[in-house]
């Protein structure tokens, strides 16, 4: 689905909930990484940071790194990856949960995916 369809469809939806939009926000991320796999260099370069500032999830990080680079480099990588981004298991949560994918949506996409709470 392009940016467009994806924001067409996001647009005719006047309330979400945050599962929903978080859902939505990794859809958009896996097509844009499907449009531009050059976007892969923006996860791996947060992992490169982060770890250079001693985060302490190294394994989390090592996890993701492995992921994107078999991505970069098979086919089989990146359809694991895009499934992964695009899948709504409990295993797929528990990486989107740590996700070193800040960056990939620009600003006008992210106010698109927000989430306000009635509460």
């Amino acid at each position: 689905m392009s940016a467009a369809a994806a924001f067409a469809y996001l647009d005719s939806r006047t309330e979400r909930t945050g599962d929903e939009v978080s859902a939505d926000r990794f859809r958009l991320i896996a097509d844009k990484i499907e449009a531009d796999p050059a976007l892969l260099s923006i996860p791996l370069a947060n992992i490169d940071r982060w770890l250079a500032q001693g985060h302490r999830s190294v394994k989390r990080l090592e996890g993701w790194r492995s992921m994107l680079l078999e991505a970069q480099n098979t086919r089989k990588g990146m359809e694991g990856l895009l499934s992964l981004l695009r899948d709504q298991s409990w295993e797929a949560l528990l990486w989107k949960g740590f996700s070193p994918f800040p960056g990939i949506l620009n600003n006008e996409e992210l106010e698109r995916l927000s989430w306000k709470s009635r509460h």
